[in-house]
């Protein structure tokens, strides 16, 4: 049974989770960089735990720190938030690693689904070529398989002019 949980995150997604913990009775741990101490998700947890330094690289993206943070606090589980580390399958090892529950998906999903061509395969689904999109299949929404902010956007390559 599960009766405190550390989130490895901060802001609404953190006070979310903390309310959720709340209403079914599990102590909460926020962690904080130097910068967030007084901000809303240390308020509202049990406790809170600072992670020196004052940005994310520093802080909110070190597994090891989030980690130890939550074995002192005595936190029998870890909720990663969304973003930061949720989707790093070497973070959720580190959680199992320690004998603390992590909540998300395992490490080996996490992997799987790290790349957005192998995730589309493993689904059976073909990767979407702009050439094959036509008007019938708007809105169509495209992310680049790379996170290129700057990738071409099938929806406007196939819309007529």
């Amino acid at each position: 049974m599960i009766t405190s949980v550390l989130v490895a995150n901060r802001g609404e997604i953190a006070c979310r989770v903390f309310r959720t913990c709340r209403a079914s009775g599990i102590r909460t741990v926020a962690v904080h960089s130097d910068a967030d101490e007084n901000a809303l998700h240390t308020r509202v947890a049990d406790t809170a735990v600072r992670l020196p330094g004052t940005t994310p690289a520093q802080t909110y993206l070190r597994a090891d720190l989030i980690v130890k943070a939550a074995v002192t606090a005595g936190a029998d589980a870890v909720h990663p938030g969304y973003g930061f580390l949720s989707e790093n399958a070497g973070f959720a090892r580190a959680v199992l690693d320690a004998g603390l529950v992590w909540i998300g998906p395992p490490p080996e999903a996490i992997e799987a689904m790290a790349s957005k061509t192998r995730a589309k395969a493993l689904m059976g689904l073909d990767p979407l070529r702009a050439d094959d999109v036509t008007e019938a299949d708007l809105p169509v929404l495209v992310k680049a398989a790379a996170g290129a902010a700057d990738a071409a956007c099938a929806s406007c390559a196939a819309r007529p002019s």
